[in-house]
C-alpha cells in the first residue's frame, strides 16, 4: 500500500523515540511555528464520516489523490441481523448506499455488504496485512489508535480531515508528544490485556494522555499477542492520548507475514530489515512516564460513567469524600447517583442486565474463543441479555467452523453479525422509543459529559438529526438537547 520508506539514523542524531522516527520520515514539510504537513501511508473510510468529505471533493472539482492507498468498509450504520434483508433504518441505508457510489465514483476499493472481507475497520485492516509497521494511519474514527499496535502512527481524524488526506494524502498536524507506560513484570491468570489499559485510564484519568502518544513498553506488553496488542492501543483514546503504539517485535512480523497485503519474498526481507530499525533507541526522552507492575494487576471493572471510574473486582466502591478536590467529589456523586451504586459496596457480585461481546475493542478470534470457554456448559442468568458479534466476515467464518457460535446459542446468546456501534442502536431497542433514549443519553450527560461524549462520539450527532426532527421531544428534551450539543461544541 505504501511507498517503501527507509529509517536512516545518522551517526550524531540524539536517540529518538519510534513516534519520533516515524514523524521524521513521513514530514512533507513544516514552517517555524506551524503544524506540519504530514504524509498519509493509509487512509481507512467508513460510511458515516465519509459523506460530507466526498461532496466536498465535487465540489471543488478534485479527485482523490491516491486512491490505492485508500480502502473502504461499511461497518457502523449496518444491521447485525440477516444482511440479506433491506436495512430498514432509511439512514442508515442510504450512508450504505452513498459510500457505494462514492467508492465507485473515485476508484477507491470498498468491502461491503456482502464481500468476504467485510467487517470492522480497526479488525480487517490488520486481519488484511493493510496495517503495516512504520506506517501513518488515518480514518474517521476515534479507534484508529488500535493499528498502533503494529508499531504505526495511527490515529483518528475528522469530516473536514478526512477530505483534505483524500485529496492530497497529507494532514496538518503538530508534532505530538511522547508517554511512555512501561508495563513491567507478568499477568497472572484471568488478567488479560484489557485489565492493562484499564488500569492504566483508572490511575491517570480520561485527560491524562492529552496531547501525547503513549507508548507501550516492558516485559509484560511483550508478552502479549498481537490481538491482546490491538485491545490496549485501541483504548488509548478513553485515556485522553491522541494515539498509542507499540514498537514491532517478531510477534508482530509474524502476524503480518502472509497475510493478502503484506509484502512478499525480497521485499518481505526488506521490509522486515526497516522494521527492525524502528524501536525507540536505548536512552530516548520521553516526555512523559508511567510504571505499572504487571504482577500486581487484577481484573478490573468500571463502576461509574467514564473509563477512568475502574477498580480491581475485589475493590469496593468509592466514597466521593475520599476524593482531592471538589470537583472530582462532584463527578463521583453524579457517577453514584447514575449508576445507583453507594460508597463502600463491593463491586464483585453486582448484577448486570446487558453483556455485549464484541467491536473494534473485543471483536476477534481470539475474545470469542475465551468468551466460549467461559460459557461452554453453562447457561446465562434470566433477566441477562447477551450479545455475540464477531468483527468481521472473516471471524465469524472462523468462529463458526470452530463450532463457537453453537456454544453461545446453547448458553442463550445472540450470535449477531459485526458492527462498529452495536451498543448504539441496541440501547435504543433497550428504552424502546427515540425520545427515551435521547433522554437517557441527556442524563447521562448531565452527570458526567465527558465520558457521555466517550460514550456516543461527535458523529453520534450526524447518525439521528432526522430522529429528533420525527419526534416531538418537547421544550425540556429540547433545551438539554441544545445544553448537550454545546458541550459537544456542535
Amino acid at each position: 500500500m505504501a511507498a517503501v520508506r527507509c529509517y536512516p539514523v545518522a551517526a550524531m542524531t540524539p536517540p529518538r523515540t519510534i513516534v519520533q522516527k516515524i514523524w521524521d520520515d513521513h514530514v512533507v514539510t513544516q514552517e517555524p511555528g506551524a503544524p506540519a504537513v504530514l504524509a498519509v501511508d493509509l487512509h481507512l473510510v467508513h460510511e458515516v464520516t465519509s459523506p460530507q468529505a466526498f461532496t466536498g471533493l465535487r465540489a471543488r472539482g478534485l479527485r482523490v489523490r491516491r486512491p490505492g492507498q485508500t480502502v473502504a468498509t461499511a461497518d457502523h450504520s449496518i444491521p447485525t441481523h440477516d444482511r440479506s434483508l433491506p436495512i430498514l433504518d432509511s439512514m442508515a441505508a442510504a450512508q450504505v448506499q452513498q459510500l457505494e457510489q462514492n467508492c465507485a465514483e473515485f476508484g477507491i476499493p470498498l468491502h461491503g455488504i456482502g464481500s468476504p472481507n467485510q467487517g470492522i475497520v480497526h479488525v480487517i485492516g490488520p486481519q488484511l496485512g493493510l496495517t503495516q509497521p512504520g506506517m501513518t494511519i488515518v480514518c474517521g474514527d476515534s479507534h484508529t489508535s488500535t493499528h498502533g499496535a503494529f508499531g504505526a502512527l495511527a490515529f483518528g481524524i475528522g469530516t473536514s480531515e478526512v477530505e483534505m488526506v483524500l485529496a492530497t494524502q497529507t494532514l496538518l498536524q503538530r508534532d505530538p508528544r511522547t508517554y511512555e507506560v512501561r508495563v513491567d513484570g507478568r499477568l497472572e491468570p484471568g488478567v488479560s490485556s484489557k485489565d492493562i489499559i484499564l488500569a492504566l485510564i483508572a490511575r491517570i484519568g480520561v485527560g491524562g494522555g492529552t496531547g501525547h502518544v503513549f507508548e507501550y513498553r516492558g516485559e509484560a506488553i511483550r508478552a502479549l499477542t498481537m490481538e491482546q496488542r490491538m485491545t490496549i492501543c485501541n483504548m488509548s483514546i478513553e485515556g485522553g492520548a491522541r494515539a498509542g503504539l507499540i514498537a514491532p517485535d517478531d510477534t508482530t512480523f509474524e502476524y503480518v507475514h502472509g497475510r493478502p497485503h503484506a509484502p512478499s519474498g525480497a521485499e518481505w526481507d526488506a521490509a522486515v530489515e526497516r522494521w527492525r530499525q524502528l524501536p525507540s533507541d536505548d536512552g530516548a526522552a520521553f516526555d512523559k512516564s508511567i510504571t505499572i507492575d504487571a504482577n500486581a494487576l487484577e481484573p478490573m471493572v468500571t463502576y461509574g460513567t467514564n473509563p477512568g471510574m475502574g477498580i480491581p473486582i475485589t475493590s469496593r466502591v468509592p466514597s466521593p469524600d475520599e476524593q482531592p478536590d471538589a470537583s472530582q467529589r462532584r463527578a463521583l456523586e453524579r457517577a453514584l447517583e447514575y449508576m445507583d451504586l453507594q460508597p463502600g459496596q463491593a463491586i464483585l457480585g453486582q448484577k448486570v442486565d446487558v453483556v455485549f461481546i464484541g467491536s473494534c475493542t473485543n471483536g476477534r478470534i481470539s475474545d470469542l474463543r475465551l468468551a466460549a470457554e467461559a460459557l461452554k456448559g453453562r447457561r446465562i442468568a434470566d433477566g441477562v441479555k447477551l450479545m455475540v458479534t464477531p468483527g468481521s466476515d472473516e471471524v465469524k467464518r472462523e468462529a463458526e467452523r470452530e463450532g463457537l457460535h453453537e456454544i453461545f446459542r446453547a448458553a442463550g446468546a445472540e450470535w449477531r453479525v459485526h458492527f462498529h456501534v452495536p451498543v448504539f442502536l441496541e440501547q435504543m431497542a433497550h428504552f424502546g422509543t427515540t425520545q427515551a433514549f435521547l433522554a437517557e443519553i441527556l442524563r447521562l450527560h448531565r452527570a458526567d459529559p465527558i465520558s457521555a461524549h466517550l460514550e456516543v462520539e461527535t458523529y453520534t450527532w450526524d447518525v439521528l438529526p432526522e430522529e429528533y426532527r420525527k419526534v416531538d421531544l418537547g421544550a425540556a428534551i429540547a433545551r438539554e438537547l441544545a445544553w448537550v450539543k454545546g458541550q459537544l461544541g456542535q
